[in-house]
């Protein structure tokens, strides 16, 4: 569905921190040592050179010794930069990797919650602490609930970021039957609202409040649309849902989670592609933080 900012940017970042942070290292603990000890020896010889110059009734230079030590004692340009950047290298590598992350919403399926062109952040610890690149959890902190809206690596294409709402929790028996959802035998309520208008297709959707056992949101639906999944994928955990001329069963595996977009059928979701295991979890999002087009979007959103 979306990428975020720059491909691979995370392990990108993470030579980039690792680079300058060696660099950094050895000019402080090596380097510079080496260039005093070199500007030391090289001023006491013309010092000495000078004193026997000034012996002999020749007058010194006294500026040719600040060039001296100057020049011996000048950071390598590669060293220099290195040092500059890796503090700022560092500081966007931890914020990014543990902190929060932007992303950009590139399609509807999320609407109305999100739009196109909505940049959001995301919270990377909401989770649980990860080691970047590899995704790894480390420290346990929160589990995603129903309701949250989550960005999490595609399963099918894990270098693809997705961005949908939890609709299934591990364990969940999740129906979603004529375009109404029940989870273990709850069924979700839903408040018919003003038609929603699309800025970019010009079409006409019906808009509901939808009371997800608790996490109220709006949603889309599209009367042309068809009420069964259209040709769902042969996803791993397949064997768990039921399809059928009125929509689905899916009972969640442990460990998993069901995922759908609010634009409910503009959405490729877990009807079609399955289920989103933890190790794909990338963080929950919480906060616009700009949309060039609109910037009335900024701010926070169910």
């Amino acid at each position: 569905m979306f990428q975020s900012l720059l491909t691979n940017f995370a392990l990108i970042l993470l030579i980039l921190t690792v680079v300058t942070g060696v660099i950094w290292t050895l000019d402080l603990f090596v380097l510079s040592k080496k260039r005093r000890e070199a500007a030391e020896k090289a001023l006491a010889e013309y010092d000495q050179r000078e004193a026997k110059l000034a012996a002999d009734g020749v007058r010194m230079d006294t500026n040719k010794r600040e060039e001296i030590a100057s020049s011996l004692l000048r950071q390598p340009v590669w060293i220099e930069y290195s040092g500059s950047f890796f503090p700022v290298i560092l500081l966007v590598f931890v914020l990014r990797s543990f902190l929060f992350e932007p992303f950009k919403i590139p399609s509807g399926s999320m609407l109305p919650t999100l739009f196109v062109g909505d940049l959001i952040l995301v919270n990377k610890f909401t989770y649980g602490i990860r080691l970047p690149v590899i995704n790894k959890k480390v420290i346990e902190i929160g589990q995603p609930q129903r309701g949250d809206v989550m960005v999490f690596k595609y399963p099918m294409d894990p270098q693809v970021d997705y961005i949908k709402r939890v609709v299934g929790v591990p364990g969940d028996k999740v129906e979603y039957k004529n375009k109404r959802l029940t989870i273990n035998g709850k069924l979700a309520s839903y408040e018919p609202l003003q038609d929603f208008l699309g800025d970019n297709n010009l079409e006409y959707s019906r808009q509901f409040r939808e009371n997800l056992l608790g996490v109220q949101h709006h949603i889309l639906n599209n009367d042309d649309s068809p009420v069964w999944v259209e040709k769902p994928m042969k996803f791993p955990g397949r064997e768990n849902c039921v399809y059928d001329n009125e929509g689905f069963t899916c009972t969640v595996p442990q460990g998993q989670y069901f995922m759908m977009g609010d634009n409910r059928d503009r959405s490729a979701d877990s009807r079609y592609w399955g289920f989103v295991p933890d190790e794909n979890i990338v963080g929950k999002a919480f906060f616009i933080w700009m949309n060039l087009g609109n910037i009335r979007r900024i701010g926070s959103f169910q």
